[in-house]
């Protein structure tokens, strides 16, 4: 089995900064893709970015310029860096992973259970 924990979300004024991590443990050979999708009241859950093992990286248009992702491969974690933060960032934030367990040969995908950021005007 997989787990992956995030923390960093809060409350945070207009234009202010939180940064959000994402552990992976469990049978984990391997963490290819991970990613950070984002749900608000009453929105569908949408991908705010994602960086493959490899650190190509995507974004959505709205975070371009604001949002940093990043990985550290030795620790199965990936970040989520959000400068400039807007009242409409305000959302639960999920992280995603595909992950190659330690005994198999394919990729599963696994979600965290979400941390709340809220960004204040």
């Amino acid at each position: 089995q997989v787990q992956l924990v995030e923390s960093g979300g809060g409350l945070v004024q207009a234009g202010g900064s939180l940064r959000l991590s994402c552990a992976a443990s469990g049978s984990i050979f391997s963490a290819n893709a991970m990613g950070w999708y984002r749900q608000a009241p009453g929105k569908q859950r949408e991908l705010v970015a994602r960086i493959s093992r490899g650190g190509s990286r995507y974004y959505i248009d709205s975070v371009k310029g604001r949002f940093t992702i990043s990985r550290d491969n030795a620790k199965n974690t990936v970040y989520l860096q959000m400068n400039s933060l807007k009242p409409e960032d305000t959302a639960v934030y999920y992280c995603n992973a595909d992950v190659t367990t330690v005994g198999s040969y394919g990729l599963n995908n696994y979600w965290g259970q979400g941390t709340q950021v809220t960004v204040s005007s």
